[in-house]
């Protein structure tokens, strides 16, 4: 007896202990509770998975939603653009007193967008949205000032330049458009030097490679051994007689059918091409006397020759050299102007003082008929150099002597040209 007291006595602290430690009353009561719920089977977590999806697709196809809402007011994933804004700051001098165009300053600006869509990856249709409102000696064709920078409407967008152009088989392309100039489509490049004055541009722009926007076609082939042929048709259908359209190639509207002979290797470039213009087609904008059309059928034929040449490194004393030559004759014009002619030189230096950098040099002979008793010239000299990858600064001096075939018509001017590209 006095042994089981005692172990008792021992026994009775560990088991008020372990009932601290676990509540059998709250264990079982746990137990009853479990077994009163529903049991776990196959069916237990659909609902709850059904929910959960339910709700993920919704989520999913609110953010499609979201995203053609994006994609609608965006471009398609085929379609690039790129950009440019150029400032044009300068005066000119007419030499004659007589000249009543100003010679104030004048600061111009244009803006353009090139938007370029291919639908089957050798493809492209071409959009070109342009604005500006240069004015004065800065569009004028006639003594030289004409900037190829040149942006007009005033400050509305418009379409500029619009066509498309495929490929027919590995050598052939095709070009079709409501807007769209001759040279756009011919297979060889005329020249390599790139004018600040329109009347450089493409190896001397006169009346062989003078081109005007409008509806046109033209087709190329390019050889794999740089031989290139190319023929196209400029047509200015929207030329307005008595208030209506003149319509495609019809008797009434100005045509330009150009076709050109090339070849070209890395170093070096050849061409000729022989332009037919009819129904009163006339490049005015460098002519120097108002013979040739306006005193003929309005029908004429233009022959020119282009070739270039460039060093195998840049850097060096030795430029590259553009050089073109225009001869034109005209249908039913007097003997004594029924044809002029035109030439070119063009001279550029790159890398000189620092990467990127170019010296321009220009000259030649504006289109001169036969008769005249001047000999017109043209000049352009600059230094195009950038500031950073999408700026670029080009001061520039152009000018010229008995420009418009009047004896003493001479003229200098001077602008800075500051181009944004983007």
């Amino acid at each position: 007896m006095l042994v089981a007291g005692a172990s008792l006595s021992l026994l009775a602290p560990v088991a008020s202990q372990a009932s601290d430690i676990v509540n059998i009353e709250e264990m079982n009561s746990y137990a009853r509770s479990q077994s009163k719920s529903s049991r776990i089977d196959s069916k237990t977590f659909i609902n709850e998975v059904s929910e959960d999806i339910a709700k993920l697709k919704g989520r999913v196809d609110g953010l499609e939603v979201k995203q053609k809402e994006f994609e609608a007011g965006g471009f398609s994933d085929t379609t690039t653009m790129d950009g440019k804004v150029i400032f044009d700051i300068g005066a000119v001098d007419y030499s004659l007193d007589s000249e009543t165009k100003t010679e104030a300053t004048n600061f111009g600006y244009s803006y353009t967008a090139n938007l370029n869509t291919s639908f089957t990856g050798d493809d492209n249709l071409y959009i070109r949205i342009k604005t500006g409102n240069h004015g004065s000696w800065m569009k004028d064709k006639t003594y030289g000032g004409y900037l190829g920078s040149v942006g007009k409407n005033a400050g509305a967008l418009t379409v500029d330049k619009i066509w498309y152009e495929f490929p027919v088989g590995d050598n052939n392309t095709v070009w079709v458009g409501p807007k769209i100039e001759n040279y756009y489509m011919h297979g060889t490049a005329p020249s390599i030097y790139k004018p600040i004055t329109k009347q450089f541009s493409l190896g001397g722009n006169g009346e062989a490679y003078g081109a005007s926007t409008d509806t046109g076609a033209g087709w190329a082939y390019k050889g794999d051994n740089g031989f290139a042929i190319s023929s196209n048709i400029g047509t200015k259908s929207k030329t307005t007689t008595s208030g209506t359209d003149t319509g495609l190639l019809t008797d009434e509207s100005k045509t330009s059918w150009a076709t050109q002979v090339g070849f070209t290797k890395p170093q070096w470039s050849t061409s000729v091409l022989l332009n037919q213009k009819t129904n009163g087609w006339s490049d005015t904008y460098y002519h120097s006397l108002q013979h040739g059309p306006s005193s003929s059928t309005g029908n004429f034929t233009s022959v020119g020759l282009r070739g270039w040449w460039r060093p195998l490194e840049t850097g060096q004393a030795t430029p590259s050299i553009s050089l073109g030559y225009d001869s034109t004759t005209y249908d039913g014009a007097p003997a004594a102007s029924d044809s002029s002619d035109a030439w070119f030189a063009g001279l550029t230096w790159q890398d000189m003082f620092q990467a990127d950098d170019k010296i321009g040099v220009a000259f030649g002979q504006p289109t001169t008929n036969e008769d005249e008793t001047t000999d017109p010239f043209a000049y352009e000299l600059y230094y195009s150099y950038m500031l950073n990858d999408s700026v670029t600064v080009t001061p520039t001096v152009f000018g010229g002597t008995d420009r418009n075939g009047t004896a003493g018509g001479d003229v200098f001017g001077a602008l800075v040209q500051t181009t944004f590209k983007f």
